[in-house]
């Protein structure tokens, strides 16, 4: 008997790849089982419903980036070249296909999501702070960054920077745009503002 996994997981990465070109609002069980070659009641079998299924893929996002910042963190050690990779990881799902954040996608939808799929669009952007501002932290007591206030105050508005110029970068169609936007950001912090 086959595992059910590889079908579950298979869905999983449908349903991101629709999710991070279309938003959740324009994506169906349809689409999935269409670009899958099944039939929807085997898409149900998995996930009894969209709120399930989202709930599922954005946990399995927000793990999978957790285990890319402590990868990121293990290879550079010094802040800014960390602070740096993170940048890069906006920008590498830009020029893959056209992709958003699947976070910045599904904040984008916050009035429409189920309170499940919220609590972790907002359990994900608190982590990303979090480790932000240790970041943040770590380089202005290393010299390496200049900002006013306290980390936690620049990395969200540095992570607001970085997932708002996703969003402008991908409706010109401009990845340049974003790299020129994020290295602006990066260098206000290293510059001194």
């Amino acid at each position: 008997m086959a595992s059910i996994a590889p079908t579950a997981d298979r869905i999983l990465d449908i349903a991101e790849d629709l999710v991070q070109t279309r938003g959740y609002e324009a994506f169906s069980y349809a689409d999935i089982a269409d670009a899958l070659s099944i039939r929807k009641a085997s898409i149900h079998y998995h996930y009894a419903s969209k709120a399930e299924l989202t709930r599922a893929l954005a946990a399995r996002y927000r793990a999978a980036f957790a285990a890319r910042l402590l990868q990121v963190e293990a290879e550079f050690p010094d802040p800014t070249r960390r602070l740096m990779r993170y940048v890069r990881l906006f920008q590498d799902a830009l020029r893959e296909g056209d992709h958003m954040c699947l976070y910045g996608m599904l904040a984008s939808d916050a009035g429409t999501l189920p309170e499940a799929v919220r609590t972790e669009v907002n359990g994900f952007f608190a982590d990303q702070e979090a480790w932000l501002a240790r970041v943040l932290a770590e380089g202005r007591a290393r010299e390496e960054f200049r900002f006013d206030g306290r980390p936690d105050a620049a990395a969200a508005a540095l992570l607001a920077g970085l997932e708002g110029a996703m969003l402008v970068a991908r409706s010109r169609r401009d990845v340049a745009h974003f790299a020129a936007v994020a290295s602006r950001l990066v260098g206000s912090l290293t510059s001194g503002g």
